[in-house]
């Protein structure tokens, strides 16, 4: 058996369309912490364009946006969850929590048919 953490992705698709899975995910958590579309792509390792393009493309495809922006200036830029936002971020973790819970069995039967890669073969 392999000891190593084992990840699950979930991505939402409609149709051929992704509308949320991971990457989107960690976005909009990480604008909630920070307050900023720039600071939450820089902690992801993403350029501030690529930032903007998720959020543009999420507000697009929901009912209604999920971030809500500010320009900066003298008083200060920033983004914030909308309460749409907040809501699919809150549905997104809890489906992960519910997979993860629901899988591990079976994660757990395949995790023990794998090789052991430790001794270097």
């Amino acid at each position: 058996m392999v000891d190593d953490p084992v990840t699950l992705r979930l991505r939402l698709l409609f149709g051929d369309r992704l509308v949320f899975g991971p990457g989107k995910g960690e976005l909009l958590a990480r604008i909630a912490e920070t307050g900023s579309i720039a600071a939450a792509g820089r902690a992801m390792g993403m350029s501030y364009k690529r930032a903007w393009a998720l959020v543009e493309e999420m507000n697009a495809v929901f009912r209604l946006p999920l971030v809500q922006s500010a320009r900066g200036g003298a008083g200060g830029g920033g983004a914030t969850l909308t309460e749409d936002g907040r809501e699919v971020l809150a549905a997104y973790r809890a489906m992960l929590a519910a997979v993860d819970h629901a899988a591990a069995p079976e994660i757990a039967r395949i995790a023990a048919l794998l090789t052991d890669m430790s001794a270097g073969k």
